[in-house]
């Protein structure tokens, strides 16, 4: 069964599914500045478009372009900032 999850007043968009890592979901962000939270560990990549990620262990934005990833450990904040259409799949540990 597909999961669709809705942030940010339907800016980003996330399906649920279930992959050989364990879940993952697969999803997209228009442009906007937004902060997630985790729970678990997650590793995300980039699939088209472009991430600014602040994540809680930096002090300066990095930029992600497609086929970049990056991790966030569990139960932090990190902020992300899109200038233009932008999808992604994040796995979950």
């Amino acid at each position: 069964m597909i999961k669709v999850n809705e942030y940010f007043n339907g800016n980003v968009k996330s399906m649920s599914i279930s992959v050989a890592e364990g879940k993952a979901t697969v999803g997209v962000m228009i442009p906007g500045e937004y902060e997630f939270g985790t729970s678990t560990e997650e590793r995300m990549v980039v699939t088209e478009g472009e991430m600014e990620v602040l994540l809680p262990t930096k002090d300066k934005w990095e930029t992600y372009k497609p086929g970049s990833e990056f991790k966030v450990a569990a139960n932090v904040k990190f902020g992300v900032r899109i200038k233009k259409d932008t999808s992604y799949i994040c796995y979950y540990k």
